[in-house]
């Protein structure tokens, strides 16, 4: 009996390790991190750097978020830079005329929705490869951003209401921060415990099934972009409140990172997979990455080998060693 209930108890936590090993492995990879920019860098774990590395992720980890919901049905965003962008640049633009921050914000969240709406149009009602639509987006907005600040940064005067969405505190605590928390937790409960989250995973695993046994498929496909969308919109004004501008030159790369956090949390970028929680992690590990790099006096030259390296060590051993190792402990006790 004693034996039959260890036996179970056994099955039981390989079970728990199986499930869980991809977020367990960034977990552990992430404190690694920790540790050693602990030991290379004095100031790197003082408060003012963690608040500092906290603030400057918030708006990847929103939009990272986002990505993963569209990650998790099997497609991709590319162009969530260039949104970021022509959200930054055009929230300055209509500022700069007047007119008051409130309204701009509501305005930007509803541009935002359209972009996603109408790449999510393409994709999902029209069958063009996620790849290729959000490709075109990228270069259409990032140009069209261009085109309206003509390359130059359009700077924000006279809103400390609007200033304090990137630059405020509350309880010492960056205000971009507490909103990226609450997205990421309205994210958990939205994929984890409500009937949009689990269609998502549905469409992801298989579209065809899915709709099939009723579930509007092109529709949850789409509105994963408009989520994307307005996922950018948030993180183009909070960088816009932080930096008091707005610029076409915002958030270059911004999509390599986020999509490198969701794949590194445990994402499978072939769908029907994907953990919240995980690409918390990811986004965490790849800012304290940028900046404990920056703390050891790294030449800036060498940081994004180092950081794309690290990346690809980290997601390598996500994918094959730890998952591998878990998935043939329980195939032995099955």
């Amino acid at each position: 009996m004693t034996a039959y209930t260890e036996r179970g108890h056994g099955s039981r936590v390989a079970d728990f390790f199986g499930e869980h090993a991809q977020v367990l492995s960034i977990a552990i990879f992430f404190l690694a991190c920790m540790i050693f920019f602990s030991i290379g860098s004095e100031t790197f774990f003082t408060l003012g750097n963690i608040l500092n590395i906290i603030r400057q992720a918030a708006p990847i980890l929103i939009v990272a978020i986002a990505m993963t919901f569209v990650i998790i049905t099997g497609g991709i965003d590319l162009s969530v830079g260039s949104q970021v962008a022509l959200v930054n640049a055009v929230a300055a633009i209509v500022m700069a005329m007047g007119v008051p921050w409130p309204l701009v914000v509501i305005g930007m969240l509803v541009l935002g929705a359209f972009m996603g709406l109408v790449q999510g149009w393409f994709t999902a009602y029209q069958g063009i490869p996620a790849f290729i639509v959000t490709l075109a987006g990228l270069s259409i907005l990032r140009g069209l951003a261009l085109y309206l600040t003509q390359g130059y940064s359009i700077p924000i005067k006279d809103a400390p209401g609007f200033f304090a969405l990137g630059r405020g505190e509350i309880l010492s605590f960056p205000i971009p921060a507490i909103i990226a928390v609450i997205i990421a937790i309205l994210g958990y409960v939205v994929i984890t415990a409500t009937k949009y989250g689990r269609q998502v995973v549905a469409v992801g695993s298989n579209a065809e099934a899915a709709r099939r046994v009723g579930m509007p498929a092109k529709w949850i496909i789409a509105s994963v972009y408009i989520i994307s969308g307005i996922a950018c919109a948030v993180a183009g004004l909070l960088i816009a409140a932080r930096l008091g501008s707005g610029s076409s030159n915002a958030a270059v790369g911004f999509e390599l990172q986020v999509i490198a956090a969701v794949v590194l949390g445990g994402t499978s970028l072939m769908g029907g997979r994907g953990t919240i929680l995980g690409t918390v992690l990811g986004t965490l590990t790849i800012a304290v990455i940028g900046n404990g790099l920056i703390l050891m006096h790294i030449s800036p030259f060498f940081t994004q080998i180092v950081t794309g390296a690290i990346i690809l060590v980290a997601i390598w051993l996500n994918t094959r060693i730890f998952t591998a190792n878990f998935h043939f402990r329980l195939g032995r006790k099955g």
